[in-house]
């Protein structure tokens, strides 16, 4: 894998924001002809910097979800039960996203529901049913302040 030089960086810069951002005006912004940008971005595809390319939904016009932030501890934390737990959370589409954490929970989730019915049926009927889960602590999220998708790239 090659190193990022600031040319790379601006590149992805300009693709986290607009990811249709075409060739022609990543190459104007750069000041730089089209064909080193064609290179250079089929290059981060291919080293697999650039893992792939999504279309971000406005919540609040396909519905109004919640949003809700599971903290979870396993009973038992050997290497098979977190294994285990890692497969049954990825089969379940509420969650958007799971972190093995450090500290008093092992597991942050964030997970997305239509209504408090749904984050009812979710914990009980999902989450705590799921063998070696031993705690469920919910923070429902009243106002999104920030939301970004883009990982912070400095030059």
């Amino acid at each position: 894998m090659s190193q990022l030089d600031s040319t790379d960086r601006a590149i992805l810069r300009f693709l986290q924001q607009n990811g249709k951002m075409n060739v022609k005006e990543i190459a104007g912004n750069l000041n730089i002809t089209k064909t080193p940008i064609y290179e250079r971005i089929n290059r981060l595809e291919n080293e697999g910097i650039i893992d792939r390319y999504v279309a971000i939904v406005d919540k609040k016009k396909v519905g109004s979800p919640i949003i809700v932030f599971c903290s979870v501890s396993l009973d038992v934390q050997k290497v098979e039960h977190i294994e285990n737990f890692n497969n049954a959370i990825s089969n379940i589409p509420e969650v958007v996203e799971c972190y093995l954490t450090g500290g008093v929970f092992d597991f942050l989730l964030k997970v997305i529901v239509k209504d408090l019915d749904a984050y009812h049926e979710f914990s009980s009927g999902k989450l705590a049913a799921l063998s070696n889960v031993g705690q469920i602590k919910s923070s429902f999220v009243l106002n999104e302040v920030k939301y970004s998708t883009a990982f912070p790239i400095s030059n």
